[in-house]
């Protein structure tokens, strides 16, 4: 903080030698800042006149003199003068004060981390009445991010339930569908495990591409065996036969994204921190849901199919 005189004026001493608080405040302004008496005209502009008295330095404060008509009154007799100190400035956010806590991470812990020990230790923190601790700075922009990522994600989630439900006009099988998007986020987690990086933006970014790709097996998947019982094809005839059909354009499809992406992970160049999270998201889920595609599609496919009006 800056250093500061405080004057603490005595009323009742000042009562006593008959001059107000508010008479003692202007005098000792005029003696330390001056007093305007008046404008002067010189060159057709008027100049402001002001009587200042000579510097005053600190040990003199106690001996300037307050004027009660006649009567002369030295400071100290009826104030107090102590030198304290006080804000540079104060911090409010919303109308309401507050004090900021600044610190930067060393080493490479994650910031989730490192947020998660600081969450930790204030959980068992007592604080007084009308008082709360919030983390922002960087981990505020984080949640924000998420927050608008989650939304994304959900968001095309229910885009693709839209397109699949007008595509196969049924309500049950796009989920069918819908169900190689956590198949897919169990391989992008599991790739993030294995190789010990944390989940960033970027890879959620990942992840949600991930949901418009990795749904593109089970749809080809889905579509040939509607094709297939649009022949007279029994369910369980039509789900072999489409497996069979479909195994290689399957795994060519997701082979070949794999591989494209594959440069995408190594950690060469200044943006790699940026694209390798986002590349490894997309490969992991992508071989999990064309493995799990191949096994766990056509058994929903078959327990979704009883659901259908008019099935048994």
């Amino acid at each position: 903080g800056r250093p500061q005189v405080d004057v603490n004026i005595n009323r009742m001493k000042a009562g006593l030698y008959g001059i107000s608080v508010e008479e003692v405040s202007n005098q000792i302004e005029e003696l330390l800042l001056g007093k305007d008496v008046g404008q002067w005209e010189t060159g057709g502009e008027l100049r402001d006149i002001t009587i200042k008295s000579p510097t005053i330095g600190l040990n003199q404060l106690s001996n300037l003199v307050i004027k009660n008509g006649n009567e002369k009154i030295y400071i100290s007799e009826i104030a107090e003068i102590n030198i304290s100190r006080v804000q540079n400035e104060v911090n409010r956010r919303n109308q309401s004060r507050i004090g900021r806590i600044t610190a930067q991470i060393k080493g490479d812990i994650a910031l989730n981390k490192v947020i998660g020990q600081i969450e930790d230790r204030l959980s068992d923190f007592d604080l007084p009445a009308d008082y709360k601790i919030a983390i922002s700075g960087e981990e505020q922009k984080r949640s924000e991010s998420f927050g608008s990522l989650k939304f994304a994600l959900i968001l095309s989630i229910i885009l693709i339930y839209m397109v699949m439900a007008a595509q196969f006009e049924s309500l049950i099988h796009p989920f069918t569908i819908l169900l190689t998007i956590p198949l897919a986020g169990v391989g992008a987690i599991i790739i993030f495990l294995v190789l010990g990086l944390s989940l960033n933006i970027m890879a959620y970014i990942g992840i949600i591409m991930l949901v418009g790709i990795a749904v593109n097996d089970s749809i080809i998947f889905v579509d040939a065996i509607n094709q297939l019982r649009s022949t007279g094809s029994g369910l369980r005839e039509s789900i072999i036969a489409a497996g069979q059909r479909r195994i290689r354009p399957i795994i060519m499809t997701s082979l070949t994204t794999i591989l494209a992406l594959l440069p995408l992970t190594i950690n060469y160049g200044e943006s790699a921190s940026l694209r390798s999270p986002m590349a490894l998201a997309v490969i992991g889920g992508l071989v999990t849901s064309t493995l799990l595609t191949l096994v766990v599609i056509p058994c929903v496919y078959s327990v979704l199919d009883q659901l259908r009006p008019g099935n048994k």
